[in-house]
């Protein structure tokens, strides 16, 4: 019995992911955490501050951290102390506190961005209509850890997921 001549290994062909660091990404540390907004607001990267902030408070996935709605997060002209969203993944809703500092970085990047309750908290750059790309932002993660000396490979978006909300 022979090979196909589409596997692979019969090829010589590497692996997709040879050389590539794959499996669980690490959490941030308390310190890495203070690392990351120490950048961000030097940079005075308001909108990147609010999402990494509310990522580590609402322990979400991306995909359901960037398709959040302005209504999700405030009522009236307050930001919400607690919020509900429905997981794409599981179907079912989750509910999450939103601390006083998030609620004053969502706050800063709220009143920056302007908008109606019906839009995306996080626009994608491309089409204002549209939520940030999953992809985007992995790619802003990416530069969040590598701007304090990080190594990319070994975070990601789930990092920030996974992170103990205690290190707050």
């Amino acid at each position: 019995m022979g090979h196909s001549q589409f596997d692979d290994a019969s090829r010589e062909r590497a692996a997709w992911n040879a050389g590539k660091k794959v499996g669980t990404k690490r959490p941030l540390t308390q310190k890495q955490i203070w690392a990351v907004r120490f950048f961000l607001d030097r940079e005075r990267r308001v909108r990147d501050r609010a999402l990494f902030d509310l990522a580590i408070d609402s322990k979400l996935r991306g995909c359901d951290l960037v398709k959040i709605r302005i209504r999700d997060l405030v009522a009236g002209p307050e930001i919400r102390t607690r919020a509900i969203v429905v997981q794409q993944k599981t179907g079912r809703p989750v509910q999450f506190e939103i601390t006083s500092d998030v609620r004053a970085s969502l706050l800063a990047w709220l009143e920056r961005r302007c908008g109606t309750i019906d839009d995306y908290a996080f626009p994608s750059r491309i089409d204002h209509t549209h939520h940030m790309s999953t992809r985007q932002y992995a790619r802003l993660v990416d530069e969040w850890v590598t701007a304090i000396g990080l190594h990319p490979e070994e975070y990601g978006t789930h990092s920030l997921r996974r992170t103990n909300i205690r290190h707050q």
